[in-house]
């Protein structure tokens, strides 16, 4: 197979841990300014669209030319997939702009095909890439509206026959299903409610009888307005037995491996649409004038868009090293996957609402120069749904943390390399074979919370900041080793939920210190500095309930400072730093 490469001097660039900075990603130069009216794939352009319920025809065909479905195909297969905070990266600048056409007509693509780049045969991963490759189009069904995300009730059933299998039974809320050239199917092969009960199946559409399956009408929902959620119905529907993916009964195990990479790396994409609703904030209160002064003078105001800042990069910080995790650490991200996509979303969301007080009245207008803000505010919690909620997330972590108390946290483990914090450095490519179902005995990500404390404890804001949240780790430790049995299951007590969202605040305080200690090279003074990093700790060390140590008065200032710098220069509010369009 012949690997795409039109992108390939752009990759190259962008493998450079810093050389990128000052020039625009690929697809940002490609969208052009978002703001410009007239620009046929700007804001304007996008909330039309939305209004009709649809993807933007020319949001779309601009994908096409990029070849955006190579960047889901691993490179072994022709494709550009290497390294997930890569993918990312490129994802960011389609949510900056329109998350339904991030989602719909952009990342579904890896969702439908993460399942198979890890355990299927050799023939349908070939496949798989050149249907992606050519520009087509393609579904995950794997959930139905009566169970949600629970995927062991499942009931669309596929029963031997000979040679092939029947398909019956519906889904339901799918992604583009009737539009797919290739549809990755979680059926139910067996009649127990195990674990091993349940097949993935990849179905070729062009050679599915349509006499046998039915397509159901569309959902319409308030956010994602233009991404096509619809169903289908197989009657009887007969389909070569060749078409299971992987062993027959091992989808679960096949799902919780290839979900820890859509999990970090959606995440890690959705950003994205933050980004531009900060952006808006911060410009309105940089323009708006209220009692003789800009909005953005008023000390409440600069208050919540720094500490909206801070969010912004708690949740980079998390998203993308967790991304690393996948190729540094894999044996760990079952485990740090989901913790991330439940708290990034939180994050942002809470950030969200206080912007929208900032922006007022403006922030439910569909037009004009800040209607971008409420799309995204829409589009956002059902974007964070995609393939796993929250609740979700929350019961994938709660079992797997009564063993890391005990065989790990505050044990002397040694912490994460530094590779896995070092932004924009290439790593081995993406084996999505490595990634294990549950997390082993190790957690080297918290182990960086008390080795940075251990390093830190002369510095007077970051000192204490990094101790209370070392004791904090300390008292998680004693109540998840104290945890009874029943509260060890994804069926747990709210104090299971409750514990998951701790670990869940410490992971990003580790992640947050990691990027910090190894990015001390980085060519933006602002991401050497400790002002962002004290004010991401006491952020999270008051999202724990703690008291929050006194601290400089000045950390706030420097990182609304940053702020108002990197959207005067046009520069991406996130780690990277990189000039926009």
């Amino acid at each position: 197979m012949t690997a795409i490469d039109g992108h390939t001097a752009d990759r190259a660039e962008e493998a450079l841990p810093t050389g990128y900075l000052d020039t625009a990603h690929p697809l940002e130069t490609r969208f052009g300014d978002p703001d410009d009216p007239d620009n046929p794939v700007g804001f304007a352009a996008f909330l039309r669209a939305d209004e009709r319920g649809e993807l933007l025809p020319a949001g779309r065909s601009l994908l096409d030319t990029y070849q955006l479905g190579a960047e889901f195909v691993p490179a072994a297969h022709g494709g550009r997939l290497r390294q997930a905070d890569e993918l990312a990266q490129t994802l960011r600048p389609v949510f900056r702009r329109d998350a339904a056409l991030g989602l719909g007509h952009g990342a579904i693509k890896l969702i439908a095909s993460a399942t198979v780049w890890s355990t299927a045969s050799t023939d349908h991963q070939r496949w798989l890439a050149q249907v992606l490759l050519r520009g087509g189009q393609a579904a995950g069904a794997y959930t139905e509206l009566a169970s949600g995300h629970d995927l062991t009730r499942s009931t669309v059933r596929a029963t031997r026959d000979g040679t092939q299998y029947r398909l019956t039974g519906s889904k339901e809320v799918i992604n583009n299903v009737n539009r797919a050239d290739s549809v990755t199917l979680l059926a139910r092969t067996g009649d127990g409610s195990g674990s091993r009960d349940h097949s993935l199946l990849l179905l070729d559409m062009s050679t599915v009888r349509r006499d046998r399956l039915r397509f159901l009408p569309r959902f319409r929902t308030a956010g994602l307005r233009a991404v096509h959620l619809g169903g289908v119905e197989f009657l009887d529907c007969p389909v070569p037995a060749s078409a299971v993916v992987g062993e027959l009964g091992g989808a679960l195990e096949t799902v919780l491996r290839a979900f820890q990479v859509t999990k970090a790396t959606l995440t890690a994409a959705t950003v994205g649409c933050f980004d531009t609703q900060l952006r808006m904030v911060t410009r309105f209160a940089l323009e708006r004038r209220l009692y003789h002064r800009s909005v953005a003078e008023l000390p409440h105001v600069r208050s919540v868009l720094a500490n909206a800042y801070a969010d912004l990069l708690i949740s980079d910080c998390l998203s993308s090293t967790v991304c690393r995790a996948l190729h540094v650490l894999p044996g760990q991200t079952a485990v740090y996957a989901p913790a991330t996509k439940y708290l990034v979303p939180l994050l942002i969301q809470e950030s969200v609402d206080q912007l929208a007080t900032v922006l007022g009245a403006r922030s439910f207008l569909r037009e004009g120069p800040y209607g971008i803000f409420q799309k995204h505010l829409r589009d956002l919690p059902v974007a964070s749904l995609a393939h796993s909620g929250a609740t979700v997330c929350q019961a994938t972590v709660i079992p797997q943390l009564p063993r890391l108390a005990r065989r790990s946290w505050l044990s002397g483990q040694q912490p994460a390399p530094a590779s896995l914090f070092r932004l924009g450095a290439p790593l081995p490519e993406l084996d999505f074979r490595r990634l294990e179902i549950a997390a082993g005995a190790e957690d080297s990500l918290l182990a960086v919370l008390p080795d940075a404390a251990a390093e830190l404890r002369a510095d007077p804001e970051l000192g204490p900041l990094s101790a209370r949240l070392v004791t904090e780790l300390a008292a998680l430790k004693a109540s998840c080793t104290a945890l009874a049995p029943r509260n060890r299951t994804p069926l747990a007590e709210p104090i299971g939920f409750e514990l998951a969202e701790r670990y869940s605040i410490l992971l990003a305080a580790s992640a947050c210190l990691g990027v910090w200690r190894h990015n001390q090279d980085h060519p933006n003074p602002f991401l050497r500095d400790t002002a962002w990093l004290a004010l991401a700790l006491r952020r999270l060390t008051a999202r724990l309930g703690l008291p929050v140590p006194p601290g400089s008065a000045t950390a706030e200032q420097r990182v609304f400072t940053e702020l108002v710098t990197r959207e005067r220069e046009n520069r991406s509010f996130d780690l990277a730093g990189r000039l926009l369009a």
